[in-house]
């Protein structure tokens, strides 16, 4: 009987981990950089919720109104009753409901608002509005345009 021996040898080993070591940190490297950059596109959806949420809040008011509106305090726009009482609206490091207060799930961000005349495919005293929703030094710009459909609001 032959009492061959069978397995790895101590060389052998210590290769085979060396490599499957290799191949772990090239796979650690390549998670950690893709967890990293995960949180890029949720901040991005985010902005670009932010951001529409205004276009719309914005878009609905009258064009023009007959009544001066008060002045807001802090970062509420619950006064706000036409479209360009919008302008100059800015928040910095957070945002604010129509009311005022603060949403504690949007910490960092921030917001600006321009509202101004402009020429929209010919039709004069069109308004272009421009929002603008950043949180570092990630930033997203929307921008829209509101006529004045109905035609004689005062």
């Amino acid at each position: 009987m032959s009492s061959k021996a069978r397995g790895f040898t101590l060389i052998e080993m210590v290769v085979a981990i060396v490599v499957i070591g290799v191949g772990l940190a090239g796979v650690m490297a390549a998670f950690t950089a893709t967890t990293r950059n995960s949180a890029d596109p949720a901040v991005r959806k985010q902005l670009l919720v932010v951001a529409d949420q205004f276009m719309e809040e914005i878009q609905l008011k009258p064009f023009r109104e007959s009544e001066p509106n008060t002045a807001p305090s802090g970062c509420a726009r619950d006064t706000y009753n036409e479209v360009s009482d919008y302008n100059g609206y800015a928040t910095t490091g957070k945002v604010c409901d129509i009311e005022g207060n603060t949403i504690s799930e949007l910490p960092g961000y921030s917001v600006s608002i321009s509202v101004q005349s402009g020429t929209l495919g010919g039709v004069a005293g069109s308004l272009r509005i421009q929002v603008t929703a950043s949180r570092g030094a990630e930033s997203l710009q929307l921008v829209g345009w509101r006529t004045d459909y109905a035609g004689g609001t005062p």
